[in-house]
C-alpha cells in the first residue's frame, strides 16, 4: 500500500517544482524529501523523478501519480473535516469554488443567509472558472463547485439537465453530481446610443468582444447560427471591462444575466436573445447524503439563485431536477 506521507511529498514536489521548494513548504529537511521520493519509487517500482539541470522534473509516471496523490490527499482532508463536524468538534467548515459572475451575484446572498441561519459555520470562498473548480472538487479542495453550461436552441440537442449519459469524456465529474440552480438568459449588449436593431445578425459588420475560451466558443456558435463569423477585436474575462468597452463604442458582445445583475454600465443597452441560455449548477462529490455543512450551503445557494417571477428560476420544479456530471455532461462547454 502506498504511504500517504510519501504521496504528500510527491504532490508537493509537483506543486512547487523542486525538492528544495517542496521541503520548505512541508517544513522538512531536503534530504528527508529526497529519501521519501526514493522510497516511493521503490514501493511503486517506477521512476518518478529525473534530474533536469540543477533541479528535477517528474516523469510521465510521476505526473500521473502526483495527480492521483493530490486527489487522495484532498479527499482525506475533506473526510477529516466532515468527521470533525459530525462529532461536534466544530460547527462545520464548507468550501466553495465559483466563477466570477456567480461569485458577485449569487454567492454573497447565499453567504449572508448561511451566516444568519448558521452563525458558527465557516465558509471559505475561492474564485475559479469551471474547469479548475471541477478539478478542485474532485481533489477534495472544495466541497461545492459552481459551474455553468451554455445552451442554444436550434444548435444544441438538449438542455444539460435532460442530456442522457454517454461515453463522451468531458474531463470533469467522476463522482460529482449537480443541482441546477438557475437557467438564465443571455443578452446582446450594445452601446446605449446605437440603433434599436435587436437581431444578432444586424451586428455582423461590427467589432465583437469575446470572453473566456468557453464563452468565446459559445459566441461563435451563436453567430454561426445567425449566419456570420464575428470579427473579434477584444478578449477579456472581466465583464465590467466588457461593458465599458461596449459603452465606449469599441464593440458589441453577449453577456449572461448574472454578469449584468452583478454590475451594469449605464452606457449600454441589452436585448434578451431568443433561445440563448446559461445553466448554472452546484456540484458536489460522492453519493448522498451530503455532510450537514454542505447541505446547508446548497440550500442557501438554491434560495439565492431564485428570481421571483421567473418560472425557470431555481425555485421552480424544473430547476429542482438533478443532473449527473461526467459522461456527456460537459458543464463548461
Amino acid at each position: 500500500m502506498l504511504d500517504v506521507t510519501r504521496l504528500r511529498v510527491l504532490a508537493a514536489v509537483a506543486r512547487h517544482g523542486s525538492v528544495t521548494a517542496a521541503a520548505r513548504a512541508l517544513n522538512y529537511a531536503q534530504p528527508s524529501v529526497s529519501h521519501h521520493l526514493a522510497r516511493l519509487e521503490a514501493e511503486t517500482g517506477a521512476k518518478l523523478i529525473q534530474r533536469a539541470g540543477r533541479g528535477v522534473r517528474l516523469t510521465d509516471a510521476g505526473r500521473l501519480l502526483a495527480d492521483r496523490a493530490a486527489e487522495i490527499l484532498g479527499r482525506l482532508d475533506a473526510a477529516e473535516n466532515e468527521l470533525a463536524a459530525h462529532t461536534g468538534m466544530h460547527a462545520g467548515r464548507v468550501r466553495l469554488a465559483s466563477f466570477p459572475s456567480a461569485l458577485a451575484a449569487i454567492v454573497p446572498i447565499a453567504a449572508a443567509r448561511l451566516r444568519s441561519e448558521h452563525p458558527g459555520m465557516d465558509l471559505m470562498l475561492t474564485e475559479a472558472e469551471p474547469p479548475e473548480a471541477l478539478r478542485m472538487l474532485r481533489a477534495g479542495y472544495v466541497d461545492v463547485a459552481l459551474v455553468f453550461r451554455h445552451y442554444q436552441e436550434g444548435t444544441d440537442t438538449a438542455p444539460p439537465d435532460t442530456t442522457p449519459p454517454g461515453g463522451h469524456e468531458a474531463g470533469n465529474g467522476h463522482g460529482a453530481r449537480g443541482t441546477l440552480l438557475l437557467d438564465e438568459p443571455v443578452h446582446l449588449v450594445t452601446k446605449a446610443a446605437d440603433s434599436t436593431e435587436k437581431a444578432l445578425a444586424a451586428y455582423a459588420e461590427h467589432r465583437w468582444i469575446a470572453g473566456c475560451e468557453r464563452c468565446r466558443s459559445y459566441l461563435l456558435r451563436q453567430c454561426a447560427q445567425a449566419g456570420f463569423t464575428p470579427r473579434i477585436a477584444f478578449t477579456t474575462d472581466d465583464y465590467v471591462a466588457v461593458q465599458a468597452l461596449v459603452a465606449a463604442g469599441l464593440g458589441v458582445t453577449t453577456l449572461p444575466d448574472l454578469a449584468l445583475r452583478a454590475a451594469r454600465h449605464p452606457g449600454i443597452q441589452t436585448t434578451e436573445l431568443p433561445g440563448a441560455h446559461r445553466y448554472i449548477f452546484a456540484l458536489c462529490y460522492g453519493d448522498p447524503p451530503d455532510p450537514p455543512a454542505t447541505s446547508r450551503l446548497l440550500s442557501a445557494l438554491i434560495a439565492a439563485g431564485t428570481r421571483p417571477g421567473r418560472g425557470t428560476g431555481a425555485g421552480g420544479e424544473h430547476d429542482r431536477k438533478h443532473a449527473q456530471a461526467g459522461g456527456h455532461q460537459d458543464f463548461y462547454a
